[in-house]
């Protein structure tokens, strides 16, 4: 277990996070509970605003939203003096409603529908990350429409391939995202954009995907999108004044997983800053208006997710131990085998001596959340924490099967409370409705 001193093992044998015992929180909220350790997410906030603080140049730290997004905590981000990215009209309404100043919002997304592009730009957002020739043309035809020239970056594909999932790669040739450098259709946007009247470009953008642990990874897209914006500045003479480096910091999981404080996070979006500054000065370019994304890093070991055993059941091969949720609030392992780890909360001091597959309670045969969790010999009524879920459970979780999503808590120096409400039966049905020759 990657401890901390808000995520422990404390004097009565409990798991503990943010100061409050998870046998309290579980008595006191139910399970499934999604909880969040506020700390640790103000910590890794500071890490990188810290780094970012060193730049020579100008800069911002943007919380990338898909990672966890509800209004508290765009209340943080907006607090810690970050910005964010928003994905779609929902992560855009829920910021602005949580105070966000829109200025500091940047808009990302492959296929932009148009009314979120109409609401973005009603609300005077800082910045679109433009994904197509489309969607350029939209801009500008809606931006024009509005009488004011929209800031925008392009997404471009530096051709960087990071060690990590297929499904998480976002800069291989064949991704769905971004203009590709290399077959100059990245030149090509850039040439398109600067002759739009209603649209202002500012620079690029590239995220070369998630989880990775190689820093090699990200110095190499450094040099790859600074060569990109050297060749714009002598074929185009085109000064970027923007560049978004994306996010992707890998977190720790399970044993295997590099473990980093936030003073090991400063440290590599630091050497990622100062790779910047060295290739502009070599290579004669004013230092840009520099960005980075992370989302995952800044909540993902923020997260863990209680859930009470069922029971016990043995096959030929393995061991079940079941738990009141699976699937349906988290999704990860189902879609790309993610790994986690384990502990009884209720027993965290005990040594783990036996091997469970956790199995959730939705009627699929591949609804587990893995399958090789060292635990104590378990039994039903035990509390399972499975660790490092603040990113990408609660956004990715549904109603399969009407179970209820789990309501979420921020913990505190041992005070808990909701920000994601319960979910009840009548929440359930509320959308649905039926036809009067049905009734």
């Amino acid at each position: 277990m990657n401890t901390r001193e808000t995520l422990k093992v404390n004097e009565k044998g409990h798991l503990e996070i943010g100061g409050a015992d998870c046998v309290e929180l579980a008595a006191k909220f139910s399970t499934p509970l999604y909880v969040f350790d506020e700390a640790h997410i103000r910590a890794m906030m500071r890490c990188f605003r810290r780094a970012m603080g060193e730049y020579r140049g100008d800069g911002l730290v943007l919380y990338a939203s898909k990672a966890f997004c509800c209004e508290a905590m765009y209340a943080i981000a907006r607090q810690e003096g970050l910005g964010a990215d928003v994905v779609s009209d929902g992560e855009l309404y829920t910021a602005l409603r949580a105070g966000f100043p829109s200025e500091r919002l940047y808009m990302h997304g492959n296929n932009k529908l148009l009314a979120e592009i109409e609401r973005a730009l009603d609300t005077r957002i800082g910045c679109f990350v433009v994904d197509s020739h489309e969607e350029a043309l939209r801009l500008e035809e809606e931006a024009g429409k509005r009488g004011f020239v929209q800031k925008v970056l392009i997404r471009i594909n530096p051709g960087v391939e990071a060690h990590t999932h297929q499904f998480i790669q976002t800069a291989t040739p064949d991704s769905k995202f971004g203009f590709c450098v290399s077959n100059g259709e990245a030149r090509a946007i850039t040439e398109e954009i600067l002759s739009l009247p209603h649209l202002d470009l500012a620079g690029y953008h590239c995220h070369i995907g998630s989880q990775i642990f190689e820093r090699a990874s990200f110095l190499l897209a450094v040099k790859k999108c600074l060569a990109f914006v050297a060749e714009m500045r002598d074929a185009l003479h085109f000064t970027c004044r923007e560049l978004d480096l994306g996010g992707g910091f890998g977190i720790w999981y399970a044993d295997g997983d590099r473990a980093l404080s936030p003073e090991g996070y400063y440290d590599e979006l630091r050497c990622i800053v100062k790779e910047v500054e060295a290739v502009c000065d070599a290579s004669g370019l004013p230092l840009p208006f520099l960005l980075v994304e992370p989302g995952r890093s800044i909540v993902g070991e923020a997260g863990i997710t209680l859930y009470t055993a069922g029971s016990v059941k043995k096959t030929a091969h393995r061991t079940y131990l079941t738990v009141d949720g699976g699937m349906f609030d988290n999704p990860r392992y189902c879609l790309y085998e993610a790994k986690y780890t384990a502990v009884l909360a209720n027993r965290a001091a005990e040594t783990p001596t036996q091997t469970y597959a956790l199995a959730g309670k939705c009627c699929e045969s591949g609804d587990v959340l893995g399958l090789d969790f060292k635990l104590p010999p378990a039994s039903a009524g035990d509390l399972v924490a499975v660790l490092s879920t603040g990113a990408y459970n609660y956004s990715m979780a549904s109603n399969y099967n009407r179970n209820r999503i789990p309501p979420a808590i921020l913990v505190n120096e041992g005070h808990a409370e909701y920000i994601v409400l319960p979910q009840t039966l009548d929440d359930i049905v509320r959308f649905d409705t039926l036809p009067q020759r049905l009734r």
